[in-house]
């Protein structure tokens, strides 16, 4: 099944293409899908779906095999198998970017096959689904690339980054404690020999001070937060309803129906009361 749709996104060519070669910002936009590897050019990944009160789980995987950066073009390929065993999908998917003043046109060629339920609605009805999908897309892509970017959240209080943990301790009095101050005469050894046991008392200045409360060779204070990285949640994306999306649609093509059924009640009315 050759499905094409076309996209815009109000922002510089340049800038559309490096987000479509991250998969870790371009998933989070797709209806359905959660990102869970990326290895080079390969990636793994699941997307819900709902078919009105039946969900479906796929997990499948998928692989860049063409980035040419000259003509802006990205081909991928993916495949995926439903988790109960209802259906498969397999797509090649080629995006072209073209620049359009300041905003960015792409065109989508989908290569799609399908098996399920899914595969029920027929051609028709899966285009009209996908364009409705690549347009939510476009435009979480586009408000993600107007976002400014995140600015750099201050550390708090307690933790500390590598190398940075002996910063703001004052630095230990390495001088010799039997050479005094430079205007004091120096100590002669009889003097020194007597005074081996110095007396217990508070620190005279602030240099000896600091070397009082530096911590015990061996026994360093721990430093809450230090080593600790913290964990990236990846949140799982809510299931697409694609009887949601094509409801408009389902209903313009239960119309006719409705309205034949409701001329044959008439008739058999009519023909009653006649008889």
């Amino acid at each position: 099944m050759l499905l094409e749709h076309r996209f815009t996104v109000p922002a510089p060519l340049p800038e559309v293409w490096a987000a479509l070669l991250d998969p870790h910002r371009v998933a989070p936009c797709m209806p359905g899908a959660t990102l869970t590897e990326v290895i080079g050019d390969a990636f793994t990944g699941t997307v819900k779906v709902k078919v009105g009160p039946i969900s479906l789980l796929y997990k499948g995987n998928g692989q860049f095999l063409e980035r040419d950066e000259r003509m802006r073009r990205l081909v991928i390929k993916a495949s995926g198998k439903d988790s109960r065993g209802n259906g498969t999908a397999a797509a090649t998917v080629t995006v072209t970017l073209t620049a359009e003043g300041d905003s960015t046109s792409g065109t989508v060629n989908t290569d799609l096959a399908i098996t399920g339920k899914p595969a029920q609605f027929g051609r028709g009805l899966i285009a009209e689904v996908g364009g409705k999908i690549l347009t939510v897309f476009a435009d979480c892509l586009a408000d993600k690339l107007a976002a400014p970017p995140a600015a750099d959240v201050p550390a708090p209080i307690g933790s500390v980054q590598a190398g940075s943990a002996t910063e703001g301790l004052a630095e230990p009095d390495r001088t010799d404690p039997a050479v005094g101050p430079p205007d004091e005469p120096a100590e002669t050894a009889d003097s020194a020999t007597a005074e081996d046991t110095p007396a217990v008392g508070p620190p005279d200045g602030p240099a000896e001070a600091a070397a009082a409360e530096e911590p015990r060779t061996g026994e360093p204070e721990p430093v809450a937060g230090a080593g600790q990285r913290p964990l990236r949640v990846v949140p799982e994306a809510e299931p697409v309803d694609l009887l949601e999306l094509a409801g408009p649609s389902v209903a313009k093509r239960a119309v006719p129906v409705l309205a034949a059924v409701v001329a044959l009640v008439l008739v058999l009315l009519i023909r009653r009361r006649w008889r």
